[in-house]
């Protein structure tokens, strides 16, 4: 195969893995992306998955590439947080919740850490289109949810203070039976215990 066909054979993917090559190509030789790479016309991010060299990477092509790095996966906590307007500051490397264990990859295209949740607790996020492709993403009610699960620390109003919360965005947009279900599907009377307690705090600060 030459690099024409593959480019052509997979205009529609943002990543490819060597998988996706050898559906097309079965007896592909795994040495022609070393020399690909060397050409400079495909970049690695991980072990048997790249993207073109000449890809545009704006944020919803990097969270389609943090699903797709490290599957099953949705983006959540502070980069969830970040897409909704809930905090001020740029979040640095996408954050994703998964049922596998917790990792991270630094990668040409930036950095992404995996943070690991139950597997009954892989619900409660949306698909969204990007360039005939969707990735998934927490919904802001689960997004907030997730992160208080995996930061069992955050507990105190310095903690809440020290987040730089936008409560008042949050509470336009969240539904409130919605947050309640998912709350509840936690099963959790601690988390439960601290999330009303923010809730609070972010109501007395409206």
């Amino acid at each position: 195969m030459q690099y024409n066909e593959l480019r052509e054979q997979l205009k529609g993917f943002l990543v490819f893995s060597l998988n996706d090559i050898r559906k097309i190509e079965p007896r592909f030789h795994r040495p022609r992306l070393s020399e690909w790479q060397g050409k400079g016309y495909i970049k690695k991010l991980r072990r048997g998955y790249y993207i073109f060299a000449d890809a545009e990477l704006n944020e919803k092509a990097l969270f389609l590439i943090a699903n797709r790095l490290y599957a099953p996966s949705y983006v959540s906590f502070e980069m969830a947080f970040s897409y909704y307007n809930l905090i001020p500051e740029s979040v640095y490397g996408i954050t994703s919740a998964t049922t596998r264990k917790t990792n991270s990859f630094k990668t040409t295209a930036g950095e992404f850490f995996y943070r690991c949740v139950k597997p009954s607790l892989m619900f409660g996020y949306k698909l969204v289109n990007y360039q005939n492709q969707n990735f998934k993403i927490a919904e802001i009610e689960k997004a907030l949810l997730d992160y208080f699960y995996i930061n069992p620390h955050f507990a105190s109003e310095a903690d809440f203070f020290e987040l730089r919360f936008n409560g008042k965005e949050f509470l336009a947009k969240a539904d409130t039976a919605k947050f309640n279900n998912y709350l509840a599907a936690f099963d959790n009377n601690r988390l439960s215990s601290r999330v009303k307690k923010f809730l609070d705090f972010i109501r007395k600060r409206k």
